[in-house]
């Protein structure tokens, strides 16, 4: 069978077993590492741009220069932590684990997956967490 898009995906209406088939885990297992690429490239570009950085004696500018550093420092951490994500999830292709909420064990579904390949809760099992965090936290 031809490669699956993300129409394939969007309109898919098979049987409940054939939920996570081979397919689509080999579909969602694509996006990943496609993602997983692009962020190791924006990392190595990030090094190269930070190790570039020049020596300017005028305060402002140099302010300047280390805000925009820091908040690129601060976008790759974030990037650092969806990169250890999608190996997590990886891994979860890998066992045949992916798809499935960790909290409930039933499908988290393909239009949630395609919008965040790296979910690992269903919507209502997410919003419970959320209503729970913020409870706790006021």
């Amino acid at each position: 069978m031809a490669k699956l898009t993300e129409q394939d995906i969007l309109n898919w209406n098979g049987p409940e077993e054939d939920y996570m088939n081979n397919d689509h885990l080999e579909f969602f297992r694509e996006r990943l590492l496609t993602m997983q690429r692009e962020l190791l490239s924006n990392a190595t570009a990030t090094t190269s741009h930070l190790q570039e950085q020049e020596a300017t004696p005028d305060p402002a500018d140099r302010a300047t220069l280390e805000e925009e550093y820091a908040l690129e420092l601060r976008t790759r951490d974030r990037e650092r932590k969806l990169l250890q994500k999608i190996e997590s999830t990886l891994r979860k292709i890998d066992e045949k684990n992916y798809g499935y909420c960790d909290d409930t064990g039933e499908p988290i579904g393909l239009r949630r997956l395609l919008a965040r390949p790296t979910a690992s809760l269903s919507v209502d099992a997410q919003e419970r967490r959320e209503w729970m965090k913020k409870q706790y936290a006021d």
